[in-house]
């Protein structure tokens, strides 16, 4: 699937080429942090995927849980995170879900890092909602 998307700002603009497929949530304590939200949800791809077309974006070292490094790159202007790719290994890197125009169809397949999962997690549905405010 062919996808597009930007920061906040618009000047971290990009294109990539995505398997659906691959949208994930991680519950680890460093998307938590990073976000300021329960949650992250991504969609792993192929550096070799991912085409930039504005500004470059800044990036941050970070040595996770696992041991790994990971980068994680978001736009110097407005602070949205764009991106996350890793040191040494594989050329995976993790588009955020946020940032791609296309969100509205990409479903998360799977769950990672579920023992850092908020323990309210599943009673989000049953709380009252609004459609705007």
């Amino acid at each position: 699937m062919n996808i597009d998307g930007q920061c906040h700002c618009g000047s971290v603009t990009y294109h990539a080429d995505i398997d659906p497929e691959l949208v994930s949530i991680c519950h680890c304590t460093d998307c938590q942090m990073l976000t300021g939200s329960p949650f992250r949800v991504t969609v792993i791809c192929s550096g070799e995927q991912i085409r930039m077309t504005g500004r470059a974006p800044k990036v941050y070292a970070k040595t996770g849980d696992n041991g790994r490094t990971r980068f994680q790159h978001f736009c110097a202007e407005c602070g949205s995170p764009l991106f996350t790719s890793g040191e040494g290994g594989p050329d995976d890197w993790g588009i955020r879900w946020g940032s791609i125009r296309q969100r509205d169809r990409l479903a998360p397949k799977r769950q990672i890092w579920c023992r850092s999962a908020v323990p309210w997690i599943n009673a989000v549905a049953e709380l009252p909602g609004r459609p705007t405010d």
